[in-house]
């Protein structure tokens, strides 16, 4: 399986997390990494779009790594789907790029798993947080797959990280 991972983090330089997360998949087969603010800082005009629509030919998998940012996607993140995933290549007429792909989320979240509850301060569980990027795959014909998602990562023990690492590195790896 061709595995496609689109990284942003709006403080890249504060993450342990999706740092961690990035670095332990960077030389993995099969799985091409593309860090947007890396690539293209904090300009969410600057993007090369045939370039990262270049990027999904071949892929089966695409995996959006980032932290929970206000109860969302980063801003970057939203102006690349903006941007990339455009009328007439991702959907619409003859626009196929996405169709049968996999999407996968994995994140992580500053606040406790009980705050991403129904009973919890937001009322809302993480699944609720990303029902619009639900909506946007099966909307293009892809497959959404179920969120990974890391909690309290502000307090996050070297050993909870270690099993998180694992738990991703297998979800990137499964076929």
């Amino acid at each position: 399986m061709n595995t496609l991972v689109i990284v942003s983090h709006p403080y890249a330089d504060q993450s342990k997390i999706t740092q961690a997360l990035e670095q332990s998949i960077a030389n993995l087969e099969h799985v091409t990494v593309r860090n947007l603010e890396k690539l293209y800082g904090n300009k969410p005009t600057a993007f090369d779009i045939k370039a990262e629509q270049a990027a999904y030919e071949g892929i089966d998998r695409v995996v959006f790594l980032f932290p929970i940012h206000w109860f969302n996607i980063t801003p970057m993140l939203k102006a690349y789907l903006n941007e990339v995933w455009t009328y007439g290549w991702a959907f619409g007429p003859e626009g196929t790029a996405l169709k049968n792909k996999e999407m996968l989320i994995v994140s992580s979240a500053g606040a406790s798993e009980h705050t991403y509850s129904k009973e919890g301060l937001i009322q809302s569980t993480v699944e609720d947080i990303f029902i619009p990027m639900k909506a946007t795959a099966l909307y293009v014909g892809m497959k959404y797959l179920p969120p990974l998602t890391l909690h309290n990562a502000m307090a996050i023990t070297d050993e909870q990280l270690l099993a998180f690492k694992e738990s991703f590195i297998s979800a990137i790896k499964t076929v």
